[in-house]
This record gives structure tokens, C-alpha cells and sequence, in this order.
């Protein structure tokens, strides 16, 4: 027996070569901005928990989350992947930059997350009261600093007209408004959810701003020229789960609860706000096709707030061959 063991062993060798060759070209992960922590990630949820990834050939194992556009788009192209979920301007600011990226779809199709919230004993009443109050906001070119502007101007003001103050965060909005830093929070959803029994909305971004591109789906040159059929797969996965939240908003919402680590309540609260119907009627989570004049409205806003400059020609920054046909634009 002694005179086979090397060969045992080298035969053991080899399978566990060969296992480790096979494991990293089958398992895939994605990266989606604030996977698990905001309301743009939650098909994504669906879509593992419900096979659907796997359903249209997309080998999907996990979803790395990040914190943002920046560290999104780095992940994608420093982690070799083929497809991840960013912001419009960050996408854009990173291709201006130029960074290999292609917009494939378009994921969020409005803001309709937002909300701006008091305190129950608020004199605040409506957007006209905003005048002269302290409005929250996350970060400098942030979206929430965007959409501060854009309310402001429907009731006919501007910046001017109130105090925008950054605060850092969601969470961190809550914690200035109980202590009287800011008069009025600018909340996105699961953090309004967790927290609107406890606030008075005065308006929802749904109600009061036209649809703006809030999350698109992007893609590497590399990957693009390469994974097409998994680009396809993954895209097609992401539209049933789509599907599916607004054909089953209660199963969705216990779903998301589980992933997100919410209470029940809360998903289903956020959940049954985004499927509802906006003012534009445009829902909130699209299946992919590109929704050009929500984009450059999307682009404007973050040229108020200094987050991009310059003219954008989507002609050279979209690829929308790996939608289904019945997404693509027109020709």
C-alpha cells in the first residue's frame, strides 16, 4: 500500500485543484450601493432569496454592499466584477474621469424614498413654512442636498431662503432634530419607516418632484466586451424580482425584513410607500428600460449642488444591448 500513497496524494492534489478551479467560475458576486442599507437594494434581496438570479443563468452567490457611488465604482473595476448598482453622477463623474464604465440599465426611476419630516409639536405645516428654517442633508453633492434645493424651488425659494445644514447621515437627522440642530429632516426610506411614527412628513418627494434617475445599473468595458450573457442573466433576474414586490408587496416586505434586519412593520411600511403610486405615476423600482428625461433631470439637480459640470451625451455613456428587447430604447 506504502507504494501508492504518492500517487494517492497526488491524485487528492488534483481534485482540489481542479474544485478550486470550478468554485470562483461558477460563484458571483455583485455590488449594489447601500445593499441591505437603503430602499434601492431590495429587488436585489428578493432576487437571491426567490432563486431568480439562478433561474436565468446568472450564478449570483453575493451582494457586496458599499457606501456610496465612489466606493461602488471602485469596487466594480478594483474587484474585477462584471456588474454593480451606483448612483447616476457618481457613475457619470467617474466615466468624465475616465473610468471604463457602461450604464446598462436604469434601476430607481424616482425619489420617491424621500421625505421631509418634523417633529409632532413642529409650527411647520407645509414647504411654504420652510423659510428661514435649518434643513438637514447627508453629505456635501449628495442627493438629499440636491432634492433640498429642488423642493425649495417649487414653493419658489431658494437656498438663500433657508439654512441647509449637513448633517452626515440619515440617522444622524434624527438625532439633530430631537436636539434642535436642524427644524426639518430630509429621511429616506428604511430610515423614515423606522422612525415616521415617531415624526409629522410635511411632504414626500413623490408628491412634488417630477421622476428623477435615482440608481442606474452599470458595467465594466471589459465586462461588457465578455459576460454579456451574464450581464443579460442578471438584468432579467433583477426584473422578476421587480415583478414580483409590486405583484407581492407582503411577501417582498418579509423578505426585506429578513435581509435588512427590520422589523416587519417597518419593511412593509416602506415597501407598500414605494409601490404606491406617485403623483407622476412613474413607479419607483424599474425593470430596465431608460427613462432619458428623468436622467437629465437627475443630471441638472447635481449640477446645482457642484456634483458634475460639463455636457453629457448619453449616446456614449449607455449600452442598453444586454436588456431584454422589450426594455430597449426605441430606435
Amino acid at each position: 500500500m506504502r507504494r501508492f500513497r504518492p500517487y494517492v496524494r497526488s491524485l487528492l492534489g488534483l481534485a482540489a485543484i481542479v474544485l478550486l478551479t470550478i468554485g470562483p467560475a461558477t460563484a458571483e458576486q455583485i455590488v449594489v450601493s447601500n445593499y441591505a442599507i437603503a430602499a434601492n437594494g431590495m429587488p436585489y434581496a428578493i432576487a437571491m432569496k426567490q432563486g431568480f438570479f439562478q433561474q436565468e443563468g446568472a450564478d449570483v452567490t453575493g451582494i457586496l454592499s458599499s457606501n456610496g457611488g465612489g466606493t461602488t465604482v471602485r469596487n466594480l473595476l478594483e474587484g474585477d466584477l462584471a456588474y454593480g448598482e451606483v448612483d447616476l453622477a457618481g457613475t457619470v463623474l467617474a466615466i468624465q474621469q475616465g473610468a471604463p464604465l457602461k450604464i446598462i440599465s436604469d434601476n430607481v426611476l424616482t425619489v420617491a424614498e424621500f421625505v421631509w419630516a418634523v417633529p409632532p409639536g413642529s409650527p411647520i405645516k407645509t414647504v411654504q413654512d420652510f423659510r428661514g428654517q435649518k434643513i438637514g442633508y447627508t453629505n456635501p453633492r449628495s442627493t438629499s442636498q440636491a432634492l433640498d434645493v429642488l423642493l425649495l424651488q417649487t414653493a419658489g425659494m431658494t437656498p438663500k431662503d433657508a439654512e441647509l445644514v449637513r448633517v452626515g447621515g440619515f440617522g444622524e437627522q434624527i438625532v439633530a432634530l430631537n436636539l434642535g440642530s436642524i427644524n426639518v429632516a430630509t429621511l429616506a426610506d428604511p430610515v423614515w419607516s423606522q422612525n415616521s411614527a415617531k415624526l409629522r412628513p410635511i411632504v414626500r418627494a413623490a408628491d412634488v418632484l417630477p421622476p428623477l434617475c435615482n440608481v442606474i445599473g452599470v458595467t465594466t468595458a471589459k465586462a461588457a466586451a465578455a459576460r454579456g450573457d451574464f450581464l443579460r442573466a442578471v438584468l432579467r433576474g433583477r426584473r422578476k424580482a421587480v415583478k414580483f414586490m409590486y405583484a407581492h408587496p407582503d411577501d417582498a416586505a418579509a423578505i426585506v425584513a429578513d435581509t435588512y434586519r427590520l422589523d416587519p412593520a417597518v419593511a412593509r411600511h416602506a415597501i407598500e410607500d414605494l409601490v404606491a403610486k406617485s403623483a407622476s405615476n412613474t413607479p419607483y423600482w424599474g425593470t430596465g428600460r431608460f427613462d432619458f428625461a428623468g436622467m437629465d433631470r437627475m443630471i441638472a439637480a447635481q449640477k446645482i449642488v457642484g456634483a458634475l459640470s460639463g455636457e453629457i451625451d448619453w449616446s456614449k455613456l449607455v449600452d442598453p444591448q444586454f436588456l431584454p428587447d422589450d426594455q430597449k430604447p426605441a430606435r
